[in-house]
């Protein structure tokens, strides 16, 4: 029987809504979502910490402990972006253990680990971390399609991750383009060579997600995702209420669809009434050229967001069209965070423009210069050449100490908790929490 995880309280809204669920909304969702059946729910990691602390304002870490206490049938997962946490850039080796050993504290029971570019020595530590913990810990591959990225990668990849010892592995489809056959075929020889669980997480970007789940759970996978409609589809996963029906009725585990449709019915209350400018139903229309552009949901609806904001929308198409070109000139990495903002940045100065590369992204020279890790392919020697001799400005990066020291002289009480939002977010959170204390509040 396919273990179902839930990703409405994370992924989907990610995807669909550029990250805007507030707290007391998720716990609402959460209260009920905990009652359906699923093996775990998505409630934390991605964006969510960083768009808590900048946008809405609002305490993350507050957040996992309001759902903590109200989730207490389901286990509650978070995604991790390797060394980069919940952030874009490398973290100090003391702030990934402790991030981890507090995310754990504060009610995660499981650790979906990935790296942008499947760089192993991203997830060394984090693994490693999170295995003390005594949480379950997911090895993602974030799954590409390019001259590199084939079944014969990903399958070796598969046993490289798994050497690492971790409990369940993951294909983490975030742009929807794993199609049924190749689906087939790569759980097929995953399952063939780990003997370990093995989950496939997709998106519906392309139309095919519920045929590449049906032909994963045939192929022996164990676990699949879904989210709750309104907030599903398109860039974001398939329904539970559709793909409930699409996997064969042995694979098919305990939903309680009644209570489902309770939280359906919640979601398109909140999404006509509070959310209707972050939601846009657009999104949810399957786009076959996400094929080639291959952008991932949460980056694409970031992109409309930002292009909205600059009142250029009407330059979408060509920066889709450039996003393709930006990967293969950056030896084709998978657009995932932070990979994918750098690279939808790049398109949209590409295009603005109107001479490519003439600006470019801090982020992009600091990927050429290999910050991030190692590319899948070679860069284009002439992106290379250009950022050759030039010296980057180092952003630094402070330990716990050096952040508590520093958040003294805004908190005079403080949890580690505030300390890691300071070490992980410096400027936003001294932000955060100075507009809280003139509130009066801070927890």
């Amino acid at each position: 029987m396919v273990k179902i995880i839930d990703t409405t309280l994370r992924d989907a809204h990610q995807s669909l809504m550029a990250t805007r669920l507030r707290r007391e909304d998720a716990a609402k969702l959460a209260e009920k979502l905990d009652k359906a059946g699923f093996y775990s729910l998505e409630v934390w990691g991605g964006a969510t910490f960083d768009v808590d602390l900048r946008y809405l304002k609002e305490d993350p870490w507050i957040r996992l402990k309001v759902i903590d206490e109200i989730v207490t049938k389901s286990k509650k997962q978070m995604l991790l972006r390797g060394v980069s946490l919940v952030g874009y850039e490398p973290y100090p080796e003391d702030v990934i253990k402790e991030f981890i050993h507090r995310a754990h504290k504060n009610g995660i029971d499981i650790f979906r680990i990935f790296d942008a570019l499947n760089d192993l020595d991203n997830i060394i530590l984090p693994v490693k971390e999170a295995r003390k913990t005594g949480g379950i810990v997911q090895g993602a591959m974030t799954y590409s399609i390019s001259p590199v990225h084939t079944v014969d990668y990903y399958t070796k990849l598969a046993e490289k991750i798994a050497s690492l010892e971790v409990d369940e592995l993951v294909i983490k489809d975030m742009a929807g383009l794993l199609d049924p056959i190749t689906a087939q075929e790569l759980v097929t020889r995953i399952k063939k060579e780990v003997r370990i669980p093995l989950g496939v997480h997709t998106h519906d970007s392309n139309g095919l997600s519920t045929a590449t789940y049906y032909a994963s759970v045939k192929s022996g996978a164990d676990m699949i995702d879904t989210s709750v409609f309104p907030l599903a589809y398109g860039t974001a996963q398939p329904a539970i209420q559709s793909t409930y029906y699409a996997l064969p009725r042995e694979a098919r585990g305990e939903i309680n669809l009644s209570v489902i449709n309770e939280v359906s019915m919640m979601i398109k209350e909140l999404l006509t009434t509070k959310y209707n400018k972050e939601f846009d139903p657009r999104l949810q229309v399957p786009d076959p050229h996400a094929l080639v552009h291959q952008i991932p949901g949460g980056m694409m609806s970031n992109l409309i967001y930002q292009l909205k904001e600059m009142n250029q929308l009407d330059l979408l198409d060509e920066v889709l069209e450039e996003v393709p070109k930006v990967r293969k000139d950056l030896g084709w990495p998978p657009l995932v965070t932070p990979i994918s903002q750098m690279v939808g940045a790049q398109a949209v100065l590409n295009i603005i423009a109107g001479e490519r590369y003439s600006m470019m992204v801090k982020e992009l020279k600091a990927y050429i210069k290999g910050k991030y890790g190692k590319p899948p392919a070679e860069i284009d020697p002439s992106l290379r050449a250009k950022v050759e001799g030039e010296e980057l400005p180092e952003i630094e990066k402070l330990g716990m100490k050096e952040c508590e020291e520093k958040l003294k002289s805004i908190l005079s009480e403080h949890t580690q908790e505030d300390v890691l939002t300071y070490c992980l977010f410096p400027h936003e959170a001294e932000e955060f929490f100075r507009s809280k204390l003139k509130l009066g509040s801070i927890y």
